[in-house]
């Protein structure tokens, strides 16, 4: 996402949570948030990866492709308990089962990134010490998701664009990113916050 002459995101991002106070408890949390298929997961994995920090993706918190509104009782379970220091939980969601797996526990850390559509929820934005947003034209993004999930899902995707479309303007999400991040690497990113 970043090219020779452009800053890293990854590196951005971290350098702007680390200058502001901790959110989560003593730790601080970068949200990744962003319509499907632009470029989040690898983003998120990247910044990670930089901060030997954990990362969590939104996909495991959804109960399927309807799963987003619902979301919020699942961040309520993983969030609130790590502003107070304390180990937060959430339920995996097992997409080829269809419901809900194991109850996932995790621990307060220096620095948790939360990966996905949904991840940068209003609600909790007191608790966000960086949200970035990246985006990606709507045909790339459909051809990412389509060579992840495979062809068949194509209706579900389709469903679930109009869906996240929905949130974030509800949500407002775009408008309150901290930094902007072209998932296709054409651009640098742009720091808005």
């Amino acid at each position: 996402m970043g090219t020779a002459s452009s800053p890293d995101p990854a590196a951005v991002a971290l350098d702007l949570v680390r200058s502001r106070p901790p959110t989560l408890g003593s730790g601080r949390l970068v949200c990744v948030d962003g319509p499907a298929g632009s470029g989040k997961t690898t983003l998120a994995g990247r910044i990670g990866a930089l901060a030997a920090a954990p990362v969590l993706h939104m996909d495991d918190l959804y109960d399927g492709w309807d799963g987003l509104p619902r979301v919020g009782e699942q961040l309520d379970r993983l969030l609130l308990p790590l502003s107070r220091g304390e180990t937060g939980t959430y339920r995996r969601y097992d997409w080829h089962a269809g419901a809900y797996a194991e109850t996932v526990a995790v621990a307060p850390a220096p620095l948790l990134v939360l990966e996905g559509v949904g991840a940068g929820l209003a609600a909790y934005s007191s608790l966000v010490g960086v949200l970035v947003w990246v985006e990606a034209p709507a045909g790339l993004r459909l051809e990412r998701g389509l060579a992840r999930d495979g062809a068949e899902a194509e209706p579900h995707w389709r469903r679930w664009t109009v869906a996240e479309a929905a949130h974030f303007a509800a949500d407002r999400t775009p408008e309150r990113a901290d930094l902007l991040v072209d998932g296709t690497g054409q651009r640098p990113p742009l720091r808005l916050g």
